[in-house]
């Protein structure tokens, strides 16, 4: 699924008011990192995480590896936050404008 530019400004919007829920550190992109992110976008659809400068990693860079691990869209890298989307197929919460 690719989201288009009138999505992506849509859900970059919605990322302002959320919290950070997870931060990524020196354990950088694991399994139990991807189980974990897996989950939180079954349940919440959009995410927002911070990559620590310990990661090894740039918040691009993690932000890429986890997208493809988890199905999953980058809607933005800003600094050291990152927001994946992955719509919920069973019982949506966001609405996506149409295309």
């Amino acid at each position: 699924m690719e989201l288009t530019t009138k999505q992506r400004a849509y859900l970059r919007s919605l990322a302002t008011n959320l919290d950070t829920i997870m931060q990524i550190g020196k354990g950088g992109v694991a399994d139990a990192l991807i189980k974990t992110v897996s989950d939180a976008l079954k349940a919440r659809e959009l995410i927002k995480m911070r990559v620590l400068e310990t990661a090894g990693y740039t918040p691009r860079e993690v932000a890429q590896e986890l997208a493809q691990a988890c199905e999953a869209e980058v809607v933005t890298v800003i600094g050291s936050k990152i927001v994946l989307y992955r719509p919920n197929d069973e019982k949506p919460k966001i609405e996506l404008p149409s295309a």
